[in-house]
């Protein structure tokens, strides 16, 4: 069973950043893709940022140079760090895994991340 766990999320003034870290744990070995994903109240959960196993990066275009996805393949985790933060990044951030061999997916339970005007 794989687990995933999100930290870093809090409460940051507009224009502030965070950090967001993602640690992954159980049984995980071949090629994986990791992402974040984030959800608004009474919104869609949306695709943030993902990295594959080979270190190519995609961005939603409203994150897109302010944003930097990362990983670690040696403690399986991910990061996301977020600068110039603005209120419309208020959500809920999941991370998410996914083994490509097997293509079952994983996901977090999410850290809040609060940008205040």
């Amino acid at each position: 069973q794989v687990q995933l766990v999100e930290s870093g999320g809090g409460l940051v003034e507009s224009g502030g950043s965070l950090r967001l870290s993602c640690a992954a744990s159980g049984t995980i070995f071949g090629l994986i893709d990791m992402a974040w994903y984030r959800q608004a109240p009474g919104k869609q959960r949306e695709l943030v940022a993902q990295i594959t196993s080979g270190g190519n990066t995609n961005y939603a275009s409203s994150v897109k140079g302010r944003f930097t996805i990362s990983r670690s393949n040696v403690d399986i985790a991910a990061y996301l760090q977020m600068n110039s933060l603005k209120p419309e990044d208020t959500a809920v951030y999941y991370c998410y895994l996914k083994r490509l061999s097997t293509g079952l997916n994983y996901w977090g339970r999410g850290t809040q991340v609060t940008v205040s005007s």
